[in-house]
């Protein structure tokens, strides 16, 4: 039987599964700066500063249009229970 009687050893930036597991959480640092850079050097400017305002507008003209929604609801009604709707009586006009 022959044994490997040399004791010397290497460094161990020689290697290579040392910088299998070291490259893994280096690329993850490295990501992590580039995103923090994207995010800093381009910022979104999404809200404007009358928001609430345009907001109360789209619902002043959402609630106008609820007659205007009445066959998307009878449609949804007609796929969740399987009943066909029932036309609404025309209106009576003295």
């Amino acid at each position: 039987m022959v044994h490997n009687t040399d004791n010397s050893s290497q460094p161990w930036w020689k290697y290579g599964h040392v910088w299998l597991v070291i490259s893994g959480p280096a690329v993850v640092v490295v990501a992590g700066f580039v995103t923090l850079y994207l995010a800093i050097s381009r910022p979104d400017h999404l809200v404007s500063e009358d928001y609430y305002q345009k907001g109360v507008e789209i619902n002043k003209t959402l609630q106008g249009d609820a007659a205007s929604l009445a066959p998307a609801v009878q449609g949804r009604n007609h796929a969740a229970t399987g009943v066909v709707p029932v036309a609404p009586p025309a209106p009576i006009k003295p």
